[in-house]
C-alpha cells in the first residue's frame, strides 16, 4: 500500500496560526497537528513565503516577524518542495489543462512533485483529482 503524503496549502497553514479564524482555526490546527504527529506533511517554498506574508501582515492579529520565522524554521523539518524553472513550466501546463490560476497551479505542481496523495486546500475544488493528487477541503 502506498504511503499517504499530504501537501498543505497556504490557507490551511495560515488558519492554523490565526486564532481569530474561529472554527477554521480549530480545524486547521488539528490538521496541522496530525501532520506533525504522522510526519506525512509536505510544503513548498511558495507556501512558506505566502505564509510569512499572511501571518505578519494580513490576518486580524498578525504575529511578529521573529515568531513567523520560528514557525517557518520548524516547518523546514518537513519535506519542502523548491520551486524551480521546471516547476514553473509544469504549473503552466496545469494552468492550461485545468484552468486554475497560476499560483494555484504552482501549488498543485508542488504537491505532484512531492509525491502527495492529498492536497489540503480551501481554494481548490474539493474532491477533484489532478495528476493523482486528490484535493480535500478540510474546512467544509
Amino acid at each position: 500500500m502506498k504511503e499517504i503524503r499530504i501537501f498543505l496549502d497556504t490557507n490551511v497553514l495560515v488558519y492554523a496560526h490565526d486564532r481569530s479564524a474561529g472554527p477554521k482555526h480549530e480545524i486547521a490546527r488539528d490538521a496541522l497537528l496530525d501532520l506533525w504527529e504522522s510526519g506525512r506533511g509536505i510544503l513548498s517554498t511558495q507556501v512558506l513565503q505566502e505564509f510569512f506574508t499572511c501571518v505578519t501582515r494580513k490576518i486580524a492579529k498578525p504575529v511578529g516577524s521573529a515568531t513567523a520565522r520560528q514557525i517557518i524554521e520548524d516547518l523546514l523539518k518537513w519535506t519542502v518542495i523548491i520551486n524551480d524553472g521546471d516547476s514553473i513550466l509544469a504549473a503552466i501546463d496545469i494552468l492550461n489543462r485545468y484552468k486554475l490560476s497560476f499560483w494555484d497551479s504552482m501549488i498543485v505542481q508542488a504537491a505532484v512533485r512531492g509525491g502527495a496523495n492529498v492536497l489540503l486546500s480551501e481554494d481548490l475544488s474539493d474532491g477533484q483529482t489532478i495528476h493523482g493528487v486528490r484535493i480535500s477541503n478540510p474546512l467544509l
